[in-house]
């Protein structure tokens, strides 16, 4: 911080402030750090940093003033009950969550909600530039605050701006149907860096800027020369963002949640396969496609309870969207059908669990199970597959990985499934029920040294050095760049494996072998 200003060097733009108000029994109102990906992700980057966050505070109405809490400056943002509901539930998720998504639902359009999107980013641009130091680094996050980069280059072009998508970027075909299409594009070439999670993210950026604003591109870098403003270069590369390692690692080997890893066993009869999944309750996540799988083992005899257990956490989750609200019935109703016809007196078939638990708990969830099944649609990254990893410091467990993830571009040792295709997730869950323990170890090995190797202190320090240098590349040390093209290497081997396994004149070749 500069003085008695409240200027700060490092500035973190986000849809929520990493924390939220509670009411204690005593009445008294205090803030608790909120679950989430991105908080769990951007509070090791934040320690120890003179930054601030800018960021709504969850409620209604007049936001509290500027505030401290665990060392981090937090510039709240206030947001109307009409704004919530046309900015965040309306066009954040009604309309752009569909459209990056695959449209697996239908993206609503409405011109008061993109008025209500642009209207709010304009307030968080301005919350920005207010506490943002002379030449300070400004790191935007996701797909909320996407016209935020170009408002606050317009304000302050002396800083540095950055943004990351944690959620896919579309292929061109789904994000022209856009009616603001250009509008989004331009705000984000406000930035010098862009960040996304995969490859595939960057590449349909670059062929939307030149399909959708004819502008030309070289490389990882746009050249954008937009009306009259002065032509700027912007890189956009794949920067997929990871978890604490060490703190999961370390939460894990403690005593208190090794014991309650083996209580949540014991509490589940201490079956001889627990199946886990960990969601926020979303379209996107695959749960409807995964009850149906477990179910059709359960009608195969493959599994049974109180041998084999399969308990869903689903977090609450955008409640008063009405896609959500359809899907909560339809995935409760399901459950309730399988535990009917399957399960018995005192043992359910499925464990249905609609709420939120603490870091440390989920910890113990992870050692407990023996197979996380991770099976989404479409997701940008998924840090629950790392989390997972990260926690098995016995080096057990078995991790069931979607294809469509961003982790499987990185988690290649996974039990790779199309969620799709019901009958090969029913055998990949099969496949990793039946892994000898020394095959499962080797493949948990592997993840657990990738994950340590890209935890999320490198995450952020690759993303600040990007930013720092764009539009060029940073420097690589030789060692450096001999672990990321050896990565590299193993990545685009997995993406051909894959694509081997799924052409049908290399599956006839194999079943005549």
């Amino acid at each position: 911080m500069s003085g008695s200003t409240h200027t700060f060097d490092l500035v973190v733009a986000a849809n929520r402030l990493p924390v939220d108000s509670v009411v204690g029994p005593d009445g008294e109102t205090e803030w608790r750090r909120s679950p989430g990906g991105l908080v769990t992700a951007m509070e090791s980057v934040m320690r120890g940093r003179d930054g601030a966050w800018v960021g709504w505070a969850g409620d209604a109405g007049i936001a509290p003033e500027p505030f401290e809490e665990d060392g981090m400056f937090l510039r709240p943002v206030p947001l109307s009950a009409e704004e919530i509901a046309h900015y965040y539930e309306g066009f954040s998720n009604d309309t752009l969550w569909p459209i990056f998504h695959d449209v697996i639902v239908p993206a609503s359009f409405h011109r008061y909600w993109w008025t209500a999107y642009e209207r709010v980013n304009r307030r968080f641009a301005e919350a920005v530039c207010e506490v943002a130091a002379q030449g300070a680094t400004v790191w935007v996050h996701d797909y909320q605050l996407q016209l935020v980069p170009a408002m606050v280059r317009e304000m302050r072009p002396d800083v540095r701006i950055g943004w990351f998508n944690h959620i896919p970027f579309p292929p061109v075909e789904l994000f022209a149907q856009l009616p603001w299409r250009r509008r989004l594009l331009e705000g984000l070439l406000g930035a010098d860096f862009l960040g996304f999670q995969r490859v595939d993210d960057a590449h349909n950026f670059m062929r939307a800027c030149r399909r959708l604003l004819g502008l030309t591109t070289k490389g990882e870098v746009v050249k954008a020369s937009l009306d009259d403003r002065p032509t700027r270069f912007v890189r956009a590369t794949a920067i997929p963002i990871s978890v604490d390692f060490e703190g999961l690692e370390a939460l894990a080997q403690t005593p208190e949640v090794i014991q309650r890893a083996k209580e949540i066993r014991e509490s589940l009869g201490n079956p001889e396969t627990l199946l886990l999944g960990v969601d926020r309750l979303d379209y996107t996540k695959g749960i409807r496609h995964r009850l149906k799988a477990y179910a059709e083992l359960l009608e195969d005899g493959v599994v049974a309870p109180p041998d084999q257990v399969f308990v869903q956490v689903a977090t609450p989750s955008r409640e008063r969207v009405e896609a959500y609200r359809e899907l909560r019935q339809e995935v409760e109703a399901e459950v309730g059908r399988v535990n009917g016809e399957f399960a018995d007196i005192g043992s359910s078939a499925v464990h249905y669990l609609h709420h939120s638990y603490p870091r440390d708990e989920m910890a113990a969830m992870f050692l407990a199970a023996d197979v996380l099944l991770v099976t989404p649609l479409r997701d940008g990254m998924n840090l629950v597959a790392k989390e997972y990893v990260a926690c098995r410091h016995d080096g057990g467990g078995a991790l069931v990985l979607s294809e469509f993830a961003g982790a499987w571009h990185e988690l290649h040792q996974a039990y790779v499934c199309n969620p799709h295709d019901i009958a090969g997730l029913k055998q990949t869950i099969v496949s990793a029920m039946t892994a000898t323990e020394a095959e499962r170890r080797r493949r948990m090995r592997a993840m657990r040294r990738r994950v340590a190797d890209h935890d999320v202190q490198r995450w952020a320090s690759r993303f600040l050095e990007a930013l720092e240098c764009a539009p060029s590349r940073p420097r690589r040390t030789p060692r450096e760049q001999t672990a990321d093209d050896a990565h590299a290497a193993e990545d685009q081997r997995a993406v051909e494996e894959r694509q081997s396994a799924d052409d049908p004149q290399t599956a006839e070749a194999g079943a005549r072998t």
